[in-house]
Formats: C-alpha cells, sequence, structure tokens
C-alpha cells in the first residue's frame, strides 16, 4: 500500500470520528432525538459483493479509485440502453427505456471495495442445503414453462404449465393465467428490504422524517416504484409469528446516536437473495455530519444462509429546497398488467380459432435471454471493468 493510499484511509477514518464526537451535539430534534431527517441518496458506486481481485482488502487505493472512475466514466460514454444492435427481436423490445430516462450516472467511485464488511472477504454468504434445494425447484419450474420456446429448452410444452408455482411467484414466468403469474415488478410490487441505494439518478432516494415516537421512510426507486414504512420507537415486543407483513414487523429504539431498528415477520412476499419469511433484519442510522447518514443492515436467515452478514453505506443529504419526494405510481391504474393479461386472453382465442400460434410457444418471460430464479434483490448498479 502507498503512503498517499494510506493518508486517504486514515483521513476517511478520522473524519467519521471526529464527525461522530459532534453530531450528537449539533444535530438533535426538538424533542431531543439525533436528526435523522432529510432527503437521502448514494452517490457512490461501491457493489454490494466485493470483486475478486481486492482480496480481503476493505479500501481501495487512491490509485485503484482513479482507475476505477476512469472506467465509469468511459463506460458512461458507451451506447447502453440507446444500443439498437438486434432491432425487432424480443431482446431488442425488452430494452423498454433509452438511456434519457435513466438519468446521469454516478462517476464518482468509493473507497470501500465492497458495501459488505462482515464476513471479512466481503460476499454474501454461502446459501444453506435447504436454500439451494427451493431455488432449483424453482428454477426447474420456470424452465418447464419455457420448454419448446424460443427461450427454453426443446421439446413439447410441458405439462407443468398446470401446475401452481413452488413458491409465491415474483419471478417472470411464461404463462399469463392471472396476476399471480407475472412478476413482482409487473405487478408493481416494487422493491423488497433490505434497501441499499444505488448510485445515479435512477438508483433512488429515500426521505425520512420523524416524532418523538416514529420514524418514517419513503423511498422513491424509478418507474413509480416507491413505497413507505413506518418505524415505531418503543419497547413492544414484535407481533406474533402468525401475523406478518410484506414489509416486515419493524421496532426502533435509541442506542446513544445511533437508531436500531430490529425487523421480522416477513412473508413469502419477500425475496432477498432466496430469504423470505425467515428473513431478519437489524439496521443501524447514524448521522455523522450534517451531510452524510452511515446506514448499517445485518442480514440473517438460518434457512437461508450459512451464516449472517453486515453491509454498510454513506448516503449524502440532499437538499430539501431543490429536491422534492413524490408517491410512487408504478402505472397509473397498473395499466400494463391489465395489458398483459388482456393480450394473453386474445392470443388464447386466436388459436383457439385457427388464427394464431399456441401462446405457450411463446416466450414472453425472457426478453431473449436465460432465464434463471435468481434470488431478486436491490444490488447497486454492475460496476464496469477498470480502464486499461
Amino acid at each position: 500500500m502507498t503512503k498517499t493510499s494510506l493518508m486517504l484511509i486514515c483521513a476517511f477514518a478520522a473524519g467519521l470520528l471526529s464527525s461522530a464526537s459532534t453530531v450528537g451535539q449539533d444535530l438533535l430534534t426538538p424533542w431531543g432525538d439525533p436528526d435523522l431527517q432529510g432527503i437521502w441518496n448514494n452517490r457512490v458506486v461501491t457493489p454490494l459483493e466485493r470483486p475478486e481481485e481486492f482480496g480481503m482488502r476493505e479500501f481501495m487505493t487512491s490509485e485503484e479509485i482513479s482507475t476505477a472512475e476512469i472506467g465509469l466514466l468511459e463506460y458512461s460514454q458507451l451506447p447502453g440502453r440507446d444500443n439498437r444492435e438486434g432491432a425487432g427481436t424480443e431482446k431488442d423490445l425488452a430494452r423498454a427505456y433509452s438511456d434519457h430516462w435513466f438519468g446521469d450516472p454516478s462517476l464518482t467511485r468509493g473507497i470501500r471495495t465492497s458495501m459488505i464488511m462482515d464476513p471479512p472477504d466481503g460476499k454474501i454468504p454461502p446459501l444453506t442445503a435447504e436454500a439451494q434445494a427451493r431455488i432449483a425447484a424453482k428454477t426447474e419450474y420456470l424452465q418447464a414453462l419455457l420448454q419448446g420456446t424460443g427461450g427454453g429448452r426443446p421439446g413439447p410444452i410441458s405439462p407443468r404449465r398446470s401446475e401452481p408455482s413452488p413458491d409465491y411467484n415474483l419471478d417472470r414466468m411464461n404463462r399469463s393465467d392471472g396476476p399471480e403469474d407475472r412478476s413482482g415488478g409487473e405487478r408493481c410490487f416494487g422493491y423488497n428490504l433490505p434497501v441499499f441505494l444505488q448510485s445515479g439518478t435512477f438508483g433512488g432516494v429515500a426521505r425520512i422524517v420523524q416524532s418523538s415516537g416514529a420514524v418514517g421512510i419513503h423511498y422513491d426507486m424509478g418507474q413509480g416504484l416507491g413505497f413507505s414504512r413506518l418505524i415505531p420507537i418503543t419497547d413492544r415486543p414484535h407481533l406474533p409469528d402468525n401475523i406478518r407483513h410484506r414489509y416486515g414487523d419493524a421496532r426502533g429504539h435509541w442506542e446513544g446516536d445511533t437508531l436500531v431498528v430490529d425487523i421480522t415477520n416477513f412473508t413469502q412476499r419477500t425475496n432477498y437473495h432466496g430469504s423470505r419469511e425467515n428473513l431478519h433484519l437489524i439496521e443501524r442510522y447514524r448521522r455523522l455530519d450534517e451531510n452524510t447518514l452511515s446506514l448499517e443492515i445485518t442480514v440473517e436467515d438460518p434457512t437461508t444462509f450459512t451464516r449472517s452478514f453486515t453491509a454498510v453505506q454513506e448516503l449524502t443529504k440532499n437538499s430539501d429546497i431543490e429536491n422534492m419526494v413524490y408517491e410512487g405510481g408504478c402505472h397509473e391504474g397498473n395499466y400494463g398488467l391489465v395489458g398483459m393479461l388482456v393480450n394473453t386472453r386474445f392470443a388464447e382465442r386466436a388459436f383457439a380459432e385457427g388464427r394464431g400460434p399456441d401462446p405457450a410457444i411463446q416466450d414472453n418471460a425472457t426478453g431473449g435471454g436465460a432465464i434463471s430464479a435468481a434470488p431478486m434483490a436491490v444490488v447497486p448498479a454492475a460496476e464496469p471493468a477498470p480502464a486499461r
């Protein structure tokens, strides 16, 4: 490690310590709690998991940051979603938006090699045998529904098309018998907890408001996929096990200048890297200075992961005057989902009358790519390869 890199890391750590010593004195609500309020976003590119080349290192050197930012600049100048290669194909039609709708990408690389800081390798722990079996069963089911289509394996239409999904479906499947066959995004379910805000203007923002008895957070994740949650500040126990919520049951309390939020009682409608109703989160919010909020999240689920893991973000405060966060609308009236189902009914009628192909042999799940039951998660935008 160079002397310049060591000084950069020391300055980063010293800044966190010095700011933490004054935040409790200067940034308080009128009722005396640490003030977390504001509009917060993530302005730097940091992957959730650590790239292999960094090994066990938690921080990048100044030289690595400079190289990465050159790569980010070069990547931002590529056609991206404006690329019209393969025009007229299913893959081309899957590019529903041009780059105009995604705003300006972030060109700043964070000093951390990954958001995950524990375990020390910066990786999501391996899945348990139980979780691997669950995901494999769902993947096989999704592939069976694609059998005989352009995006699936060869063979006749699978009899499994009449089977219900082995889990509460949140994936894109090649069937449109009802809304439950469509993905969570197509049904405007939006995002799950935990939320790791991505960098760039399409990556989302969070607005935090407080009272003495509760903290409210509204997320705007782009495309209208926003949602709100309320965290009661209380010592009451969690809800009974038979009462569950999609965003879990939160209980918050203060530990000095840190808001600690314990979240349990999730449902099958949650899916974070394969973790569903047994997901357990511990969030820690801490104001580091006037413009910086530390968010640390620990993820636990012994039925899915072989151990817990913890990730951290430093979020930046936006101007309350120049920025507003509006309620998410997704589709007004969710007309997109209705259109998908109506189109399938017309296609089925045309096939029955001999006027069109069987909808079962048409791929409306992959967009021309491969199918998998990849666990849903909010993952930061992929970092391009370093410039050479």
